[in-house]
């Protein structure tokens, strides 16, 4: 098997960081693989949500340090910024299923998901100040917008470890499950995500990234324009039937 596994079950693809010996260690095939697959999934027509996670005890535990002492610093940033462009730009809605340790690269890839949900064994710790290594992933922009800038300051300044509870509560993660929970409730969270209308989603996951690239104000005028040019391709037909979707689902719910 490779270091990546992937496999798609009705519009939902589940990726799995797959090397579970070396807790998921980020080396240059691992990172290498997670950007040709995202770039792939970006424009499959059978991927509608993607959900990433880790085999074994961790969902990564960052830089394969045995090959960056081999291979030098430089390494490190080998096709890192290929990755990131390649998970950032996928488009679609992709939920973070953190399965156990996520430190440092592992942790900036982490703060790359739309939607964040942990094991009571996830552990998320930032050692680059303890390495000697600026963050190159997006970590000190991300964090902070997360979780507040003290509490990112605090992570990032110490490299002290964050248990999944107090990571629930700070709001790094919306929710902590038992282990044997954790994959189940991504896939039924994947599975209400594609009901939605995919236009429209794909319109409200654009205007909520622009909003925290570009602040309030801008974000407010562009989705003012969003919004316009999306109604004039709805019809009164297709409103009325998403209205009665949306009464049943809520039923439901309740």
């Amino acid at each position: 098997m490779g270091v990546l596994l992937s496999h798609t079950d009705n519009g939902v693809t589940t990726l799995t960081l797959n090397r579970p010996e070396q807790l998921n260690a980020l080396s240059l095939e691992l990172r290498a693989a997670i950007a040709r697959e995202f770039t792939r999934l970006a424009s499959d027509p059978a991927t509608d949500v993607v959900i990433l996670t880790g085999a074994g005890r961790a969902f990564s535990a960052g830089l394969d340090l045995k090959e960056l002492a081999q291979t030098g610093l430089q390494s490190g940033a080998a096709n890192g910024s290929e990755m990131h462009d390649a998970i950032r730009h996928l488009g679609k809605p992709l939920i973070g299923a953190i399965n156990g340790f996520a430190v440092t690269g592992a942790f900036e890839i982490a703060l790359m998901c739309d939607i964040l949900i942990a094991s009571e064994h996830a552990r998320f710790a930032d050692t680059h100040v303890r390495m000697g290594v600026v963050p190159g992933w997006g970590l000190s922009q991300r964090l902070a917008r997360l979780i507040g800038a003290s509490r990112a300051r605090e992570l990032s300044f110490t490299g002290k470890y964050l248990d999944a509870e107090t990571a629930e509560r700070w709001g790094l993660v919306n929710r902590v499950l038992k282990a044997d929970e954790l994959m189940p409730h991504a896939l039924e969270l994947a599975r209400e995500i594609q009901a939605a209308d995919h236009a429209t989603l794909k319109a409200v996951q654009h205007l909520i990234d622009y909003s925290l690239n570009h602040g309030l104000d801008e974000g407010l005028v562009y989705e003012d324009k969003v919004s316009r040019e999306h109604a004039e391709t709805v019809s009164k037909t297709a409103l009325e039937k998403r209205r009665g979707d949306v009464m049943s689902a809520g039923r439901l719910q309740n």
